[in-house]
């Protein structure tokens, strides 16, 4: 019964995006997949369209239940990882294709879908609706899930979407609590050792700068950041380091997982009520998925 509730629901959130789609005069791509920033950013306007996706609310379920219906839709196996954080329900999705050789090189992409509910700096009865702050990476997502291609037979790569990422410092919750819990139980459903993780998180601003972190691995900073400038995207994606992150890498980093996160924290309305889908751009998020899309593809 709860799967005939999802699937209606979710299909008719994919027949809205496909509406939008041809109302927006998006053409269906043809040949061989590549990420499409104008594809992508109809999933941040469809996730902001469901509300706020604060932990535990109905918006967040609808938005993880589209999430999980368009993975499925694209051909990648889903796990959905439950659990219970102070008093309140949690939900992880991961998804996968491909085999890691030799049981391990496995390579995990993420970002979060939840959004915080209450802003900063402003009316803290008013909560956030987060276009930037998890729309914008679950869109990257979605679109690497449509436009991927590699070798299934040699690689595996999963692709994670947390949850209760942004409810830190409220009512005593913490920040990362989706990614830690799903960091800390890696492996007990069966999941492959890990090569390497990469976050994508707040990516989607017009005026895009995401520069090296300095909480991530350094090597793997420079081989992202150097695909990035040969595409032509080096005034973007700037190799020089300026800030650090508590960020939903941190829990992999600290696994001995090489981990970077891609984040662009110039970002006037990071936690605002002016965090909204006319701040993201397409070109933004087509910089960091086509980045990704060449290191993912490229990789022997």
């Amino acid at each position: 019964m709860a799967r005939c509730r999802l699937d209606c629901r979710v299909t008719a959130g994919l027949l809205l995006f496909a509406v939008l789609l041809v109302a927006c005069g998006v053409p269906t791509p043809s040949g061989p997949a590549t990420f499409s920033g104008e594809l992508a950013y109809p999933w941040v306007t469809l996730q902001c369209d469901l509300g706020y996706r604060i932990t535990g609310t109905e918006a967040n379920r609808q938005a993880g239940d589209m999430i999980i219906e368009e993975l499925r839709a694209q051909g990648w196996e889903v796990y959905e990882q439950t659990f219970t954080y102070k008093d309140t329900p949690v939900r992880n999705i991961l998804a996968w294709k491909g085999e890691a050789a030799d049981g391990g090189d496995a390579i995990l992409i993420g970002a979060h879908y939840d959004t915080r509910r209450s802003a900063d700096e402003e009316d803290p009865s008013q909560p956030v609706m987060g276009a930037n702050d998890g729309a914008s990476g679950v869109a990257v997502l979605l679109e690497l899930a449509r436009s991927l291609a590699w070798d299934t037979e040699s690689r595996r790569i999963y692709l994670a979407f947390f949850d209760a990422e942004d409810n830190g410092r409220l009512d005593g919750w913490d920040w990362i609590v989706g990614s830690s819990y799903m960091a800390a139980h890696w492996g007990e459903a069966g999941e492959s050792p890990l090569e390497a993780m990469i976050l994508v998180d707040m990516i989607g601003d017009a005026d895009q700068q995401v520069y090296y972190e300095r909480n991530s691995d350094p090597g793997l900073s420079q081989a992202l950041w150097g695909i990035a400038g040969q595409l032509g995207y080096a005034e973007r994606i700037i190799p020089d380091y300026k800030y650090a992150m508590l960020d939903d890498h941190i829990p992999f980093a600290r696994m001995g997982v090489r981990a970077v996160d891609m984040i662009d924290f110039d970002y006037p309305y990071w936690h605002t009520t002016q965090d909204t889908p006319d701040k993201v751009s397409a070109e933004s998020l087509e910089v960091i998925g086509r980045t990704l899309e060449v290191w993912l593809e490229s990789r022997e």
